[in-house]
């Protein structure tokens, strides 16, 4: 449905993983801990969040191009496969403790830097090539921007309450071209961060929307 190359993919993350942890720098302890556009996550949780994920894509990145097979997901297929369900509530509060491990919430941004500043080093000499991820076998590129729509839709997440950078706009295409296979049909609105909002389900249609939309209006949110 949507295969990224690798150059693209790379420079998506890249801008994608500057924007994230540029936008969550200054931010100070109560900052950390206004409310984000994630249900039941603080600005402190969706930091963390994205740490974890981003540990996870450092360690399939020791395994780049041994032994695998076929890539089987793409960069829009991949998000199909997600789990849906389950104990959301019980999520939420684990994501929470391990959020609240630190003395204060500006304890959670030192380990997300120092990811970030491992993952820019490894990612900036990564060879195009298959990555074993979560169970899938995906090309360098799709993988790569796969993780610049989520750090994309993350940073938007940010700003809920707060004042924060809008994400790259290497990143938010990546999201819009992404959230458009994944839908089938195109977007109704022009700027590429209003059209992650809608499609992600961080806000409603319009009813002009909707019209425009038509049965896909039913396929929302599509990530």
């Amino acid at each position: 449905m949507l295969s990224v190359p690798h150059d693209e993919g790379r420079a998506a993350f890249l801008d994608a993983l500057d924007g994230f942890v540029g936008a969550v720098r200054p931010l100070d302890d109560r900052a950390l801990l206004a409310a984000s556009r994630c249900w039941g996550w603080c600005v402190v949780d969706v930091v963390t969040h994205v740490r974890l994920g981003l540990e996870e894509v450092a360690s399939c990145l020791l395994t780049a191009g041994t032994d695998l097979q076929a890539p089987d997901r793409d960069a829009a297929t991949y998000w199909e496969t997600q789990p849906a369900g389950g104990d959301e509530l019980a999520g939420i509060l684990a994501l929470r403790r391990v959020a609240s491990a630190t003395h204060a919430p500006t304890g959670a941004l030192p380990p997300l830097r120092t990811v970030a500043d491992a993952l820019t080093t490894r990612v900036a000499s990564l060879e195009d090539g298959a990555l074993g991820f979560q169970g899938w076998v995906l090309t360098t590129g799709d993988l790569l921007a796969t993780w610049a729509v989520e750090l994309a839709v993350h940073q938007l997440d940010l700003g809920r309450d707060l004042e924060v950078a809008r994400p790259p706009a290497r990143a938010l295409a990546v999201g819009r071209r992404t959230v458009e296979a994944l839908l089938g049909c195109p977007v109704p609105v022009e700027d590429d961060e209003d059209a992650l909002l809608l499609a992600t389900g961080r806000r409603a249609p319009t009813l002009g929307e909707r019209d425009r939309l038509g049965p896909y209006a039913e396929r929302l949110p599509a990530l």
